[in-house]
């Protein structure tokens, strides 16, 4: 038995290897189906559940949380974020809370909070239909933006020029049957994240990435440290910090994206959890700290969070591989690609976001080849649209990393037709 037990909700893959050996009892609560099972090495039990439901998650934790109680309930996927924190506000834990886990998903009540600590004013509207998003689009003069309140993936977001434009995303968002829409101004600049930790409210900002995206602002690129953000760093170890205040986060990860725009940082969005796209690894290689272990330790006391935050040690960038969409008739393959390959075997199913990142933690450059010949390679509407495969590599800086990443797609050509 260990000294400390959690429960953790979710995750594709739950960031809890290693749990044992730091004398932590972790309960799994997923979903059937939904995760490799190999995990259950990591954990005390696994014990099956809705995701979004609190109530039927805390109904199954209770008697355990009885029994032997939990120092914490975690969480790093979002579809699980606000029932995490019905279950953390009902066992009277610390942790991100039901309030906290809902204003960073409704981005009206961020922007809400934003506006009553007097931060990063963005002008912004929900709107009820064509014509509101057509009058907000008149009122703000210029190019606005429409999606969906709890947006998440990229998906249905919408510029708007002018009337047509309005009425085309009405449709479009009414066809995806959003719940709720928000129109904002639009923010003209890089997007640029901060990948913080906090315990017992105070903030550490870590590592600061850039993107690269296609035009449905889909990301295909991260790679850290930002050049972008250099510049405007004060700025931003300044906000990212008020921003979670504002919106009562006081205990672990965090994810925060911003728009560098011609007035300084605005914010773009925030997550109280490990960010994806491989984030924690670039992180790792480029400033050393470990966010998957943080996760686990520092809310426990196991380690403790750095004074202050740390300058980087080199560059890290992730790539993923985005061929034309279709039947992947071929796959060529350079000799000299990359340090270490692996290849998805064929129709087996990924539970995992960037499968065997894991094992690359001492590799400089290395790829997954995620799509076999005869498979199907989807249109890129969505990070989830990601699975062709990618390429993670280590540079002296960033531009180095990035580089390396691309010599390694131009090495691996799919064919597809």
């Amino acid at each position: 038995m260990g000294k400390y037990r959690v429960a953790v909700i979710g995750g594709r893959p739950a960031p809890v290897a290693g749990a044992k050996e730091l004398g932590i009892d972790v309960v799994l609560v997923h979903e059937e189906g939904a995760y490799d099972v190999a995990v259950a090495q990591h954990c005390e039990r696994i014990i099956h559940g809705p995701l979004a439901d609190g109530p039927a998650i805390l109904e199954l934790l209770k008697p355990l949380h009885e029994e032997r109680p939990f120092d914490r309930v975690l969480t790093t996927t979002e579809p699980a974020a606000e029932s995490t924190g019905f279950v953390v506000d009902a066992l009277g834990l610390p942790g991100v809370s039901e309030f906290t886990a809902r204003a960073l998903k409704d981005k009206a009540l961020t922007r809400q909070l934003l506006d009553e600590h007097g931060l990063s004013p963005v002008r912004y509207q929900l709107v009820r239909s064509a014509e509101e998003i057509a009058a907000f689009r008149a009122e703000v003069g210029d190019r606005i933006i429409v999606k969906p309140v709890d947006g998440v993936a990229s998906l249905h977001i919408h510029p708007v020029d002018g009337p047509e434009d309005a009425e085309k995303a009405w449709e479009a968002l009414q066809e995806a049957e959003t719940s709720a829409v928000i129109a904002e101004e639009y923010l003209d600049g890089p997007v640029v994240s901060v990948d913080s930790f906090s315990h017992a409210g105070r903030h550490l900002t870590i590592g600061y990435s850039e993107y690269r995206m296609n035009e449905r602002y889909v990301e295909w690129e991260v790679s850290t440290p930002s050049r972008y953000a250099t510049p405007w760093l004060a700025e931003l170890r300044d906000l990212t910090p008020k921003l979670l205040d504002a919106v009562g986060l006081t205990e672990g990860p965090s994810h925060s994206e911003f728009v560098l725009t011609p007035q300084g940082p605005r914010v773009l969005e925030s997550h109280a959890r490990l960010a994806g796209s491989g984030a924690p690894e670039l992180v790792r290689r480029a400033f050393g700290l470990n966010l998957n272990r943080m996760f686990l330790t520092v809310p426990l006391g196991i380690d403790e969070l750095p004074a202050t935050s740390p300058e980087p040690l080199g560059g890290a960038a992730v790539r993923f591989f985005t061929p034309e969409p279709g039947t992947v008739d071929a796959v060529e393959v350079a000799d000299d690609a990359a340090d270490e390959i692996r290849q998805v075997p064929k129709g087996e199913k990924q539970y995992v976001f960037l499968p065997y990142l894991d094992e690359f933690a001492d590799t400089e450059v290395a790829a997954v080849i995620g799509k076999s010949v005869g498979e199907t390679v989807p249109p890129l509407l969505t990070v989830a649209d990601c699975v062709s495969g990618y390429v993670i590599a280590s540079g002296r800086d960033a531009d180095d990393a990035v580089a390396k990443c691309e010599a390694t797609n131009d090495r691996i050509r799919f064919k597809t037709s």
